[in-house]
């Protein structure tokens, strides 16, 4: 029964929200990025609401419950057309990872404006690689953990989702162009990450805190399908107060190439 939150009976129901919109997603500077990284039309974002209490130790079954669910499934197949067929087999389980999410200032990028990643102007350092032929420190950090650069943001910082939107920002579709200077990744990355977690301010402390809880299908069998690229991805990011979930997800392919 919907709604029933007795141990292991709990079950969510789900209904797509059509009219919530995000700005990432209509801002004219913000689409000019994502068609020069390949992700335009291939980044999307869907928001659903869903029918009973949402604690994070129920987080597979509320995943489950998701993937499972015939709105959610229908309102997938109507993603845009040629780029995949999500959902074409039934989900029977999902393998979950609660993503860290509890940044509410882009600090977490501090270092890597003094560690020799970038020139004082902002401008990313170029480096050699025996495969790209166009290279820089930045990818570098982000993509190579033998890299001198890769713990300038600490262990515990890379598992953040702040940080994972900011990389999958940076690595872009297949034919992406790699932006010269940092500054059109994190401003991408405030924008969209502000558009898809939700805080609030404690009446006592004063305090802002997240409320949003993130998850990631581990196997990635779920949706999109498949684990064999890194950028294809998809995120459920849950707000427990308003009982939404919005479905982040990227494909990995070759973007549109026009507003």
């Amino acid at each position: 029964m919907a709604g029933d939150e007795s141990g292991f009976e709990q079950t969510f129901s789900f209904g797509p929200l059509p009219a919530k919109s995000f700005s990432f997603q209509e801002d004219k500077s913000t689409l000019t990025l994502l068609m020069k990284w390949s992700m335009l039309g291939r980044l999307s974002a869907q928001t659903y609401s869903f029918d009973s209490n949402f604690h994070p130790y129920s987080c597979e079954t509320f995943a489950l419950c998701f993937f499972k669910d015939p709105q959610v499934i229908a309102s997938l197949r109507n993603v845009e057309a040629g780029f995949c067929m999500p959902l074409e087999r039934p989900v029977v389980s999902v393998s979950t990872e609660l993503v860290p999410c509890t940044k509410i200032s882009m600090e977490l990028f501090d270092p890597i404006y003094s560690c020799g990643i970038l020139r004082p102007s902002g401008h990313v350092v170029k480096c050699f690689h025996d495969v790209y032929p166009d290279y820089d420190e930045l990818r570098q950090m982000l993509q190579e953990e033998d890299s001198q650069h890769y713990y300038v943001v600490g262990r515990m910082e890379r598992e953040e989702f702040l940080f994972r939107l900011f990389k999958h920002l940076c690595l872009g579709g297949e034919l992406c162009q790699y932006e010269d200077t940092i500054d059109p990744y994190i401003s991408t990355t405030k924008k969209i990450y502000k558009d898809l977690i939700s805080v609030q301010k404690d009446a006592k402390t004063k305090k802002i805190d997240v409320v949003s809880t993130v998850l990631k299908d581990e196997s990635g069998q779920c949706f999109p399908g498949t684990r064999e690229e890194e950028q294809t991805f998809a995120y459920l990011i849950v707000d427990p107060v308003k009982r939404n979930v919005t479905l982040l997800y990227h494909i990995y392919g070759v973007g549109k190439m026009s507003l």
